[in-house]
């Protein structure tokens, strides 16, 4: 709706809008998946930006870091909700176990890892998670290797111990592409959830 009223100015209608912000979406998730790198959110903002206007849209007025604020304080009026009730339960189930560690790895788009970081306070899940790492704030996208790198050496030093095989972690996603592959390439288990119909609480069966 922010960007049909104050970006359109070929007035197209608000289905058109949906249409470009989920296309620039998916072309980027797509880009970063195959890089390895990662599309900045105020570029995707000006991606949607010259779609809706056919390219006849300069960019040279447009205040990407006042526009960034104006969609961080939008998401915050519609705070996200946790995807499946058992979520709290089952991370609860995890967080038990005095030799366990969760964290967040997370490829981001429109929402930069900051503003994630927020939304992940707000509804109480922060409490669950030892460290969390988004592609936005390492300039790198999963399924790159470098990231799962990454994920290691923050396990690593959050266990203060280097004696941890990677059979012994597991990530868990719903992107067969980012979250399976990806978590398979550097020897670590992979299950993937909700985008096959397949809830959290099931692994713990």
């Amino acid at each position: 709706m922010f960007f049909y009223s104050n970006f359109n100015s070929l007035h197209k209608s608000l289905d058109e809008v949906k249409l470009v912000f989920r296309n620039v979406d998916l072309m980027c998730n797509a880009i970063n998946e195959k890089q390895g790198k990662n599309i900045d959110a105020e570029e995707m903002y000006l991606m949607v930006i010259y779609q809706l206007n056919n390219s006849l849209k300069p960019f040279e007025n447009i205040d990407t870091s006042y526009l960034y604020k104006e969609m961080e304080q939008l998401i915050f009026k519609h705070i996200p909700t946790v995807f499946n009730e058992q979520t709290y339960s089952s991370l609860d189930k995890i967080k038990q176990h005095a030799d366990s560690t969760l964290n967040i790895l997370s490829n981001t788009g429109f929402i930069k890892g900051s503003t994630v970081r927020l939304i992940v306070d707000k509804l109480e899940l922060s409490k669950y998670f030892d460290f969390q790492i988004y592609s936005d704030e390492v300039g790198l996208s999963k399924p790159n290797i470098k990231i799962y790198d990454i994920l290691l050496q923050n396990i690593y030093t959050t266990r203060k111990s280097k004696d941890i095989t990677l059979l012994e972690i597991a990530h868990i996603g719903d992107n067969t592409v980012a979250d399976v592959l990806g978590a398979k390439a550097i020897g670590i288990n992979a299950f993937q959830v909700n985008s096959n119909n397949t809830c959290i609480s099931t692994l713990f069966n």
